[in-house]
């Protein structure tokens, strides 16, 4: 079934003349088709976005932190969020860069598909209670804030896993799992896979593998350093004290992406990272 969109937001990187000039062009084609256009930056022939307005789809026009924004305007909200690849491959926005004619085509016949993506809950314990809540698409750090090195003692499940004197400890998702958890060392994950990825960085321990974890386990992490900070998404940051407990679980509410082209998960990896694939003769 084709979805019916009537209005449309652009969020745009704000200081990539590609992404601004892309805006202009996109706007102008879509409400020549009497579809209503909403942006997040000052757009010819767009309307101011404002939070309360009702949009059936969002569409990004820069890189994969700008994905991440509008995941962020759209928390709870259910907008499916379709990505435009305008540099460097992503692994949030398409592959291949559609031509505008393209987007407007599949904006208007709704012939988009629509991928769910899981997100990550946290919540910040300080003296038993919760002080702060929050979520991520990628991934949630507990991370030195300074030139030391912090301690860190990890539960899954309420038993103890480990005490780990490192850098940092990542708990992302599978999509989180090709961002920095992949340059940390740890696993790609195929996002139909429901599961957590933890992994300390740089600790000093004789157990610091990559660990895949159940998207029904609850990881527990206590900070017994000093200080440190929880690092969601690197959007959202918060200062945490010693004795802090930071709580971490699969989220219930998905992040929808919408494609207008087909594209396995394989060929995002081979596209992103340039793998080596000449002679590939087919099934």
């Amino acid at each position: 079934m084709n979805k019916v969109v009537k209005n449309v937001l652009l969020v745009t990187h704000p200081t990539r003349p590609e992404a601004i000039s892309t805006a202009n062009e996109l706007t102008k084609l879509i409400t020549d088709k009497q579809i209503n256009v909403f942006a997040t930056i000052k757009t010819a022939g767009a309307n101011d976005f404002k939070s309360t307005d009702q949009i059936d789809l969002a569409v990004v026009l820069g890189g994969d932190g700008t994905m991440l924004r509008a995941a962020e305007i759209f928390r709870g909200r259910q907008v499916p969020i379709l990505g435009i690849n305008l540099g460097h491959v992503g692994f949030l926005a398409e592959i291949e860069r559609p031509s505008l004619t393209e987007i407007v085509d599949a904006i208007t016949s709704g012939t988009f598909s629509i991928e769910e993506r899981m997100s990550l809950n946290y919540q910040l314990l300080r003296a038993g209670k919760v002080v702060e809540s929050g979520w991520a698409l990628n991934e949630v750090l507990v991370e030195r804030n300074d030139h030391q090195m912090i301690d860190l003692f990890v539960q899954i499940d309420h038993r103890p896993l480990s005490r780990w004197w490192c850098d940092s400890v990542i708990c992302a998702t599978p999509t989180g799992s090709t961002a920095y958890a992949y340059s940390a060392g740890g696993p790609v994950v195929w996002p139909e896979v429901d599961a957590l990825v933890l992994l300390p960085l740089a600790a000093h321990a004789l157990f610091s593998r990559p660990m895949v974890v159940s998207p029904n386990s609850e990881i527990a992490i206590d900070l017994e350093s000093d200080s440190a900070d929880l690092n969601a998404d690197g959007i959202r940051r918060t200062k945490l004290q010693k004795n802090d407990r930071v709580v971490l679980t699969s989220d219930k509410e998905d992040v929808l992406l919408a494609h207008i082209k087909p594209a396995t998960f394989t060929d995002r990896i081979v596209a992103k990272f340039k793998l080596p694939v000449e002679g590939w003769r087919g099934e």
